[in-house]
């Protein structure tokens, strides 16, 4: 599938390249009809010089050529009408033509080069991301699980979201984070975070004392990066850099409560029998990165996990999404629709009702996760009109 869009995308740049080629072609050819029309009184080319400049912002160093050789045909073509040929302006016309038609092609080759790092960065970035976010397991006793990753527009930044899922037997500990930068530096941050939750999920008994150490092993890693490359991107991580996060601990069997710790983040959203309650945090912490804003205790919130409700997971891009009005969506007020699918079919609801009520490519990456208590089927099937 992802191949498939790979070679989609890559089709409709090449599209795009051939049909910017023709125009560029064209182009001479239309001011040598529109000089002929205006007689002598109006000489049009020597706008036919800016021609391969402008050919050298969208085609590559041969389409350059092409452009120039259609360029220069018509320059000829020009002057022969007007009786010009031999004269010196004709001379100086080409000469000028030609200069900046090997400039073109220069800037040509440079932006291609460049656009093709761009490209290879942005693919490294995305393949780096997806390898973070490994898909969870669908089921873990009592609970059924379901994750997705929607990126954004290829046009924007690779986003700084991730989950994290540790299955510790009896007990299930999930982690989802939104790093503040964006790009190659909130990747590097998340793989922090992220290994940072995976050791210390599978360490400490308490959550309490798993949160804590998880803490201290992100900031630990940030400034020991920092150390080991000074001047580098890191140091602006570990200066710069913060971290909303959540952590939450579901018994995996029997109807035991849901254990938060919220570093600043969204409240996670308890589908309950069609009502929708946001968990939020009694005593908020600062996200990581930024505890030196708080009292530096830690506070766990405790909050009742029934049969058939489900607990959604969510970064802001989801929340912060708008339409076209500039109106943000509505994420409680939809969730009630859904509240009888299972975890996959509630996030793939979410995720199609988004892209409909935004009306174009989402700009920031988005992240969901799902868990259901399960005692009531969760087999509903996935609504027609979605």
């Amino acid at each position: 599938m992802k191949g498939l869009v790979h070679n989609r995308e890559r089709l409709s740049r090449t599209r795009s390249s051939e049909l910017a080629l023709v125009t560029l072609m064209a182009l001479p050819v239309v001011l040598l009809m529109l000089d002929g029309a205006t007689g002598q009184a109006v000489r049009l080319a020597p706008l036919m010089v800016a021609v391969p400049a402008l050919a050298a912002a969208f085609i590559s160093p041969v389409g350059v050529m092409a452009v120039t050789a259609v360029a220069v045909l018509c320059v000829f073509l020009e002057t022969k009408e007007h009786l010009l040929v031999g004269w010196t302006d004709f001379s100086v016309e080409l000469a000028v033509l030609l200069l900046v038609s090997v400039t073109a092609m220069g800037t040509s080759q440079i932006r291609g080069r460049r656009e093709q790092e761009l490209v290879s960065t942005r693919t490294g970035a995305e393949v780096m991301q997806r390898s973070l976010l490994q898909p969870v397991p669908s089921h873990l006793g009592d609970l059924s699980l379901a994750s997705i990753y929607v990126p954004a527009d290829k046009a924007a930044g690779v986003g700084g979201d991730i989950y994290g899922v540790a299955d510790l037997g009896e007990r299930v500990r999930i982690l989802i984070a939104d790093a503040h930068n964006k790009g190659l530096a909130g990747i590097e941050t998340m793989s922090y975070v992220l290994n940072a939750f995976r050791r210390s999920a599978r360490q400490f008994d308490s959550l309490c004392s798993m949160v804590a150490n998880f803490k201290e092993d992100v900031t630990g890693d940030l400034r020991n990066s920092t150390a080991a490359q000074p001047d580098s991107l890191s140091t602006s991580l570990a200066l710069e850099e913060f971290v909303t996060a959540v952590v939450v601990e579901i018994p995996e069997r029997g109807d035991g409560p849901i254990l938060m710790a919220n570093l600043g983040h969204l409240p996670p959203l308890l589908i309950d029998h069609g009502r929708v309650v946001p968990l939020e945090p009694t005593s908020p912490m600062p996200p990581l990165g930024l505890s030196d804003l708080g009292n530096g205790r830690l506070h766990m919130d405790e909050a009742s996990f029934p049969a058939g409700a489900t607990l959604l997971l969510y970064t802001d891009s989801v929340v912060e999404a708008r339409n076209l009005a500039g109106d943000f969506y509505p994420l409680a007020e939809r969730l009630p629709a859904w509240a009888r699918l299972a975890p996959g079919a509630l996030i793939e609801a979410v995720r199609s009702d988004l892209r409909r009520y935004v009306g174009r490519s989402l700009g920031d990456d988005v992240i969901m996760v799902a868990v259901r208590r399960n005692c009531l089927p969760d087999t509903e099937p996935f609504p027609s009109s979605l």
